[in-house]
Protein backbone atom coordinates (compact mmCIF):
# COMPACT_ATOMS: atom_id res chain seq x y z
CA UNK A 1 0.00 0.00 0.00
CA UNK A 2 1.18 3.08 -0.80
CA UNK A 3 2.56 6.10 1.53
CA UNK A 4 0.86 9.21 0.48
CA UNK A 5 2.76 12.19 1.81
CA UNK A 6 1.89 15.80 0.85
CA UNK A 7 4.24 18.63 0.27
CA UNK A 8 2.55 21.42 1.85
CA UNK A 9 3.61 24.85 2.38
CA UNK A 10 1.36 28.12 3.26
CA UNK A 11 3.89 30.40 2.31
CA UNK A 12 4.62 30.72 -1.36
CA UNK A 13 8.26 30.09 -2.80
CA UNK A 14 9.78 28.13 -0.42
CA UNK A 15 10.77 25.27 -2.79
CA UNK A 16 7.68 23.13 -2.59
CA UNK A 17 7.14 21.89 -6.33
CA UNK A 18 10.87 21.26 -6.64
CA UNK A 19 11.11 19.45 -3.65
CA UNK A 20 7.89 17.29 -5.10
CA UNK A 21 9.44 17.03 -8.24
CA UNK A 22 12.71 15.96 -7.14
CA UNK A 23 12.02 13.69 -4.71
CA UNK A 24 9.50 12.25 -7.08
CA UNK A 25 12.32 11.52 -9.72
CA UNK A 26 15.01 10.25 -6.85
CA UNK A 27 12.64 8.12 -5.43
CA UNK A 28 11.67 6.79 -8.85
CA UNK A 29 15.38 6.15 -9.43
CA UNK A 30 16.12 4.11 -6.80
CA UNK A 31 13.50 1.93 -8.05
CA UNK A 32 10.32 2.73 -6.24
CA UNK A 33 6.76 3.19 -8.11
CA UNK A 34 5.75 6.94 -7.66
CA UNK A 35 2.80 8.84 -8.79
CA UNK A 36 2.36 12.77 -8.09
CA UNK A 37 0.06 14.64 -7.54
CA UNK A 38 -0.18 18.14 -9.04
CA UNK A 39 -3.38 20.00 -6.79
CA UNK A 40 -1.88 23.61 -7.82
CA UNK A 41 -3.52 25.31 -10.29
CA UNK A 42 -0.25 26.89 -11.74
CA UNK A 43 0.72 23.21 -13.05
CA UNK A 44 4.34 23.94 -12.24
CA UNK A 45 4.84 20.11 -11.30
CA UNK A 46 3.23 18.95 -14.14
CA UNK A 47 6.05 21.16 -16.64
CA UNK A 48 8.67 20.12 -14.55
CA UNK A 49 8.05 16.48 -15.04
CA UNK A 50 7.89 17.16 -18.84
CA UNK A 51 4.59 17.06 -19.58
CA UNK A 52 2.94 19.72 -21.48
CA UNK A 53 0.43 20.97 -19.42
CA UNK A 54 -1.49 23.05 -22.11
CA UNK A 55 -2.57 19.79 -24.15
CA UNK A 56 -4.15 17.82 -21.74
CA UNK A 57 -7.11 16.61 -22.34
CA UNK A 58 -7.78 15.30 -18.96
CA UNK A 59 -6.41 16.52 -15.61
CA UNK A 60 -6.86 15.78 -11.82
CA UNK A 61 -9.64 18.53 -12.23
CA UNK A 62 -12.20 15.78 -14.00
CA UNK A 63 -10.91 13.31 -11.22
CA UNK A 64 -12.38 15.46 -8.23
CA UNK A 65 -15.32 15.78 -9.62
CA UNK A 66 -15.88 12.12 -11.21
CA UNK A 67 -15.84 12.87 -14.59
CA UNK A 68 -12.65 10.18 -15.07
CA UNK A 69 -10.95 7.87 -12.85
CA UNK A 70 -7.25 7.58 -12.41
CA UNK A 71 -6.26 5.18 -15.36
CA UNK A 72 -7.55 7.79 -17.76
CA UNK A 73 -5.95 11.00 -15.91
CA UNK A 74 -2.44 9.52 -14.88
CA UNK A 75 0.35 10.60 -17.88
CA UNK A 76 3.73 9.06 -17.69
CA UNK A 77 6.63 11.50 -17.03
CA UNK A 78 9.88 10.08 -19.10
CA UNK A 79 11.62 12.50 -17.90
CA UNK A 80 11.55 11.01 -14.23
CA UNK A 81 10.42 7.87 -14.77
CA UNK A 82 7.10 8.25 -12.71
CA UNK A 83 3.23 8.60 -12.92
CA UNK A 84 1.45 12.02 -12.84
CA UNK A 85 -1.81 13.46 -12.36
CA UNK A 86 -1.46 16.68 -14.33
CA UNK A 87 -2.95 19.93 -13.66
CA UNK A 88 -3.31 23.00 -15.46
CA UNK A 89 -5.57 26.69 -15.50
CA UNK A 90 -8.82 24.26 -15.39
CA UNK A 91 -7.95 23.46 -11.76
CA UNK A 92 -8.94 27.09 -10.64
CA UNK A 93 -12.46 26.30 -11.23
CA UNK A 94 -12.25 23.61 -8.54
CA UNK A 95 -12.33 25.58 -6.15
CA UNK A 96 -16.11 26.58 -7.09
CA UNK A 97 -17.31 23.21 -8.61
CA UNK A 98 -16.52 21.44 -5.26
CA UNK A 99 -18.22 23.56 -2.87
CA UNK A 100 -21.77 22.10 -4.01
CA UNK A 101 -20.77 18.66 -3.93
CA UNK A 102 -21.18 15.60 -1.63
CA UNK A 103 -17.81 14.84 0.52
CA UNK A 104 -15.90 17.53 -1.12
CA UNK A 105 -12.89 17.23 1.36
CA UNK A 106 -12.20 14.04 0.71
CA UNK A 107 -12.64 13.47 -3.49
CA UNK A 108 -8.68 13.24 -4.46
CA UNK A 109 -8.60 10.47 -0.89
CA UNK A 110 -11.75 8.26 -2.87
CA UNK A 111 -10.08 8.75 -5.84
CA UNK A 112 -6.44 7.26 -5.00
CA UNK A 113 -7.60 4.67 -2.71
CA UNK A 114 -8.72 1.74 -5.38
CA UNK A 115 -5.17 2.45 -7.12
CA UNK A 116 -3.06 2.94 -3.73
CA UNK A 117 -1.50 -0.50 -4.37
CA UNK A 118 0.00 0.18 -7.98
CA UNK A 119 2.55 2.82 -5.74
CA UNK A 120 4.82 2.87 -3.57
CA UNK A 121 4.62 6.58 -2.90
CA UNK A 122 1.94 9.17 -3.34
CA UNK A 123 3.37 12.40 -3.69
CA UNK A 124 1.07 15.66 -3.45
CA UNK A 125 2.24 18.76 -4.57
CA UNK A 126 -0.40 21.57 -2.53
CA UNK A 127 -1.06 25.15 -3.48
CA UNK A 128 0.09 27.94 -1.33
CA UNK A 129 -3.10 28.57 0.47
CA UNK A 130 -5.33 27.08 2.24
CA UNK A 131 -8.44 26.11 0.19
CA UNK A 132 -10.69 22.87 -0.64
CA UNK A 133 -7.35 21.64 -3.20
CA UNK A 134 -5.05 22.14 -0.53
CA UNK A 135 -7.73 20.45 2.30
CA UNK A 136 -8.21 17.52 -0.18
CA UNK A 137 -4.30 17.10 -0.43
CA UNK A 138 -4.20 16.81 3.60
CA UNK A 139 -7.55 14.70 4.31
CA UNK A 140 -5.81 12.10 1.43
CA UNK A 141 -2.00 11.82 2.67
CA UNK A 142 -0.88 9.71 5.49
CA UNK A 143 1.47 12.60 6.52
CA UNK A 144 2.65 16.19 5.79
CA UNK A 145 6.47 17.18 4.58
CA UNK A 146 7.41 20.72 5.09
CA UNK A 147 10.05 22.32 2.52
CA UNK A 148 10.96 25.54 4.23
CA UNK A 149 13.89 27.80 4.27
CA UNK A 150 15.98 29.19 7.08
CA UNK A 151 14.74 32.73 7.74
CA UNK A 152 12.58 34.73 10.36
CA UNK A 153 9.39 34.76 8.02
CA UNK A 154 9.49 31.12 7.60
CA UNK A 155 9.15 30.30 10.83
CA UNK A 156 6.10 32.76 11.18
CA UNK A 157 4.38 30.93 8.06
CA UNK A 158 5.49 27.50 10.10
CA UNK A 159 3.22 27.88 13.39
CA UNK A 160 0.30 29.17 10.54
CA UNK A 161 0.78 25.72 8.73
CA UNK A 162 1.69 23.49 11.82
CA UNK A 163 -2.21 24.76 13.73
CA UNK A 164 -3.52 23.95 10.08
CA UNK A 165 -2.41 20.14 10.09
CA UNK A 166 -4.05 19.93 13.36
CA UNK A 167 -7.11 20.78 12.51
CA UNK A 168 -7.49 18.96 9.60
CA UNK A 169 -5.99 16.02 12.18
CA UNK A 170 -8.74 16.81 14.32
CA UNK A 171 -11.77 17.08 11.88
CA UNK A 172 -11.15 15.36 8.54
CA UNK A 173 -8.09 13.05 8.66
CA UNK A 174 -6.71 11.53 12.18
CA UNK A 175 -3.96 9.69 10.57
CA UNK A 176 -2.49 12.80 9.17
CA UNK A 177 0.72 13.79 10.96
CA UNK A 178 3.82 16.24 10.35
CA UNK A 179 6.45 13.61 8.77
CA UNK A 180 9.15 16.06 8.85
CA UNK A 181 11.06 19.80 8.15
CA UNK A 182 13.13 19.93 5.08
CA UNK A 183 15.50 22.54 5.10
CA UNK A 184 15.81 23.92 1.63
CA UNK A 185 17.37 27.00 -0.33
CA UNK A 186 20.01 26.32 2.61
CA UNK A 187 23.20 28.91 2.46
CA UNK A 188 25.33 27.42 5.07
CA UNK A 189 27.52 30.61 5.18
CA UNK A 190 24.38 32.44 6.66
CA UNK A 191 24.55 33.41 10.26
CA UNK A 192 20.32 33.77 10.63
CA UNK A 193 20.27 30.68 8.37
CA UNK A 194 22.01 28.36 10.52
CA UNK A 195 20.43 30.15 13.92
CA UNK A 196 17.38 28.47 12.24
CA UNK A 197 18.01 25.60 11.78
CA UNK A 198 19.52 24.78 14.79
CA UNK A 199 16.08 26.20 16.12
CA UNK A 200 14.49 23.83 14.12
CA UNK A 201 16.13 20.90 15.14
CA UNK A 202 15.94 21.62 18.87
CA UNK A 203 11.73 22.60 18.78
CA UNK A 204 10.95 19.81 16.01
CA UNK A 205 13.65 17.15 16.88
CA UNK A 206 14.20 13.90 14.72
CA UNK A 207 10.83 16.20 12.62
CA UNK A 208 14.10 17.68 11.09
CA UNK A 209 14.97 15.90 7.83
CA UNK A 210 18.84 14.99 8.05
CA UNK A 211 19.24 16.34 4.73
CA UNK A 212 20.13 20.04 3.75
CA UNK A 213 18.99 21.09 0.05
CA UNK A 214 21.45 23.93 -0.75
CA UNK A 215 20.61 26.62 -3.00
CA UNK A 216 21.78 25.53 -6.48
CA UNK A 217 21.33 26.72 -9.96
CA UNK A 218 21.20 23.97 -11.55
CA UNK A 219 17.84 23.19 -9.57
CA UNK A 220 16.09 26.62 -10.95
CA UNK A 221 17.19 25.60 -14.76
CA UNK A 222 15.86 22.55 -14.82
CA UNK A 223 12.22 23.26 -15.21
CA UNK A 224 12.94 25.39 -18.63
CA UNK A 225 14.16 21.86 -19.81
CA UNK A 226 10.93 20.15 -18.48
CA UNK A 227 12.90 18.03 -16.62
CA UNK A 228 14.09 17.26 -12.47
CA UNK A 229 17.04 18.64 -11.59
CA UNK A 230 18.05 15.19 -10.62
CA UNK A 231 17.94 14.52 -14.22
CA UNK A 232 19.01 17.70 -15.70
CA UNK A 233 22.23 17.66 -13.36
CA UNK A 234 22.84 14.45 -12.12
CA UNK A 235 26.05 15.08 -10.22
CA UNK A 236 24.75 19.33 -9.00
CA UNK A 237 24.82 19.52 -5.67
CA UNK A 238 20.97 19.63 -5.36
CA UNK A 239 20.56 16.74 -7.39
CA UNK A 240 22.78 15.01 -4.75
CA UNK A 241 20.74 16.76 -1.90
CA UNK A 242 17.20 15.19 -2.93
CA UNK A 243 19.10 11.78 -3.81
CA UNK A 244 20.16 11.84 -0.14
CA UNK A 245 16.60 12.85 0.89
CA UNK A 246 14.77 10.32 -1.55
CA UNK A 247 17.51 7.87 0.56
CA UNK A 248 16.35 9.39 4.06
CA UNK A 249 12.73 8.41 3.16
CA UNK A 250 13.78 5.31 1.79
CA UNK A 251 15.59 3.89 5.18
CA UNK A 252 12.33 5.45 7.04
CA UNK A 253 9.32 3.82 5.02
CA UNK A 254 10.80 1.01 3.23
CA UNK A 255 7.56 -0.81 1.44
CA UNK A 256 8.86 -2.82 0.15
CA UNK A 257 12.69 -1.91 -0.22
CA UNK A 258 13.16 -1.14 -3.75
CA UNK A 259 16.19 -2.27 -5.94
CA UNK A 260 18.28 0.75 -7.41
CA UNK A 261 18.38 1.51 -10.84
CA UNK A 262 21.21 1.92 -13.35
CA UNK A 263 20.26 5.53 -13.16
CA UNK A 264 20.09 5.61 -9.42
CA UNK A 265 23.94 4.54 -8.82
CA UNK A 266 24.56 7.05 -11.53
CA UNK A 267 23.00 9.54 -9.21
CA UNK A 268 25.70 8.75 -6.89
CA UNK A 269 28.51 9.15 -8.79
Amino acid sequence: MAKVFAIANQKGGVGKTTTTVNLAAALAAQGARVLLVDLDPQGNATMGSGIEKRSLETTVYQLLLGLHQLPSVRVRSTAGNYDVLPANRELAGAELDLVDLDHRETRLKAALKPFASEYDFVLIDCPPALSLLTLNGLTAAHGVIIPMQCEYYALEGLSDLVNTIKQVHRNLNGDLEIIGLLRVMFDPRSTLANQVSSQLEAHFGDKVFKTLVPRNIRLAEAPSYGLPGVTYDRSSKGALAYTEFAKEMLARFSTPTPTPTPAAEDLTT
